[in-house]
């Protein structure tokens, strides 16, 4: 089929190069020309494993172009995709969907044969209904059906999550964009991709329940972890027992400092404006916003605590800034909260992230950039690993102790083994391991509870 994206940015660009790997001929529009000037020459906007490939083996094929011109590609188009953003408003949190509704009025003019036109950007439920209006309103005599189909991309494995997905969600209002939808998405349902057929707004409505179940989840293993440190138990194994349990699974059950990115934080708040507007409140939705949002107040009491009691005229060195690993993306970090924080509170920070520190310089400006984890950590009063980077995983620990000034480890992912950190000669604390206070197993422990065969079996 001949796809139309329009839309370069995480999500269209994605689905772009990956519907191309499938077979179809796409072409990806977008009004900004220095970023349609850069792909065509194989420069990625964004930083995402594999994308650079995708696109440049795509688009050698001849299945993979780039153009700022919208109204010849809608023209040929079978499908037309919209991928736009869709950030929370500043005034209550709704989905901002004023680009979703100029991007219609736009394809509308330049609709010619039957046309699917997909909303791929997350929206709220309803926004079918009103991007079908807008079209049918500019171009009465047009031959088109609108389609809402979410997107499930996590960051950093989205290109694995497009070609094998854990379903593909379609919400139609008639049986033909039904029958194409199915035929686009054929080279993925072959390989055993389940398909979910529904109507728009049921199809709108599981994308936002989607995240806001998983963000629950993240949200109930933190406090538990918070829990686990004052009753003396392990969250690490609290989430592996809970985990095993086939009806709760073991995905999102990380205790960290708190969730983060460009999706559960603004799906969420849209969710919760969603209902409130129906009368429907979602309390525990919106309780899990509350509690995420105190989440980062609680790492930097955290940190302070274990620094001393006071980070003034203390360097602090913070491993990892992006709001998960192997993405560049500090939409909603938590180091966007924590780091101000503890500037405020008198620390001078050095940081370091593989892919994020171009982003992240902007944004704190008042964080000095280090080359590497080493430089980051040299001399300092302790390190904060705030991102669990596999590159920070192969640390030698050892080496790490010996160039700090105050051997401190503050590890706000788990990442590391206690028992591995304490041979390098690091003081450690964790979350919800009951090691706040002194870096060791509470008292009562044995250390070779935690051992690493004990560990080994998580």
């Amino acid at each position: 089929m001949r796809i139309t994206i329009v839309g370069a940015g995480y999500v269209g660009l994605v689905t772009g190069a990956c519907l191309a790997e499938t077979g179809h001929e796409v072409v990806i529009v977008d009004r900004d020309a220095e970023r349609i000037g850069g792909l065509k020459i194989g420069r990625m906007p964004i930083y995402e494993a594999g994308l650079e490939r995708l696109v440049s083996n795509t688009a050698g094929a001849g299945r993979l172009s780039f153009t700022t011109d919208l109204a010849p590609a809608v023209a040929d188009a079978d499908a037309v995709f919209i991928c736009v953003g869709t950030p929370p408003r500043p005034a209550d949190g709704h989905a901002d969907i004023s680009g979703v509704h100029a991007v219609a009025g736009e394809i509308a003019t330049a609709l010619c044969a039957f046309t699917l036109v997909v909303t791929k950007s997350t929206v709220p439920v309803g926004t079918g209904d009103e991007v079908e209006a807008i079209i049918r309103a500019r171009r009465p005599d047009a031959d088109f059906a609108v389609v809402s189909n979410p997107e499930f991309l996590r960051e950093g494995v989205a290109i694995a999550d497009f070609l094998a997905p854990d379903r593909i969600v379609v919400g139609v209002e008639e049986e033909r964009a039904g029958a194409l939808m199915a035929a686009l998405y054929a080279p993925l349902t072959a390989k055993g991709a389940p398909l979910v057929v529904t109507n728009r707004r049921t199809a709108e409505l599981i994308k936002y329940a989607a995240n806001s179940f998983l963000a629950l989840k993240i949200t109930y293993i933190n406090e538990i972890a918070n829990l686990c440190e004052e009753v003396g138990a392990d969250v690490v194994d609290v989430s592996r027992g809970i985990g095993l349990d086939s009806r709760i699974g073991a995905k999102f059950l990380k205790a960290g400092p708190g969730f983060g990115g460009s999706c559960f934080p603004k799906d969420m708040l849209a969710l919760m404006k969603t209902a409130q507007d129906h009368g429907v409140p979602l309390r525990s939705v919106e309780t899990a916003v509350a509690v995420n949002d105190a989440r980062k107040g609680e790492m930097v009491r955290k940190i302070v605590r274990a620094a001393g009691g006071s980070v003034a005229g203390k360097t602090l060195a913070v491993l990892g800034l992006t709001f998960k690993p192997d993405t560049d993306d500090m939409r909603s970090a938590a180091s966007l909260v924590i780091l101000p924080r503890l500037i405020k509170a008198g620390a001078v920070i050095r940081a370091y992230d593989p892919a994020g520190m171009a982003n992240a310089a902007p944004l704190l400006p008042d964080v000095a950039m280090a080359t590497s984890a080493f430089s980051a950590c040299e001399g300092a009063d302790a390190a904060v690993l705030i991102t669990e980077w596999d590159e920070f995983a192969r640390l030698d620990l050892s080496q790490l102790a010996g160039v700090m000034k105050t051997p401190l480890l503050i590890d706000l992912r788990n990442l590391f083994d206690p028992a591995i950190a304490a041979r390098a000669g690091l003081r450690y604390v964790s979350i919800g391991r009951g090691d706040d206070a002194a870096g060791l197993p509470p008292a009562g422990f044995e250390t070779a509870a935690r051992s690493p065969r004990r560990l080994a079996l998580s």
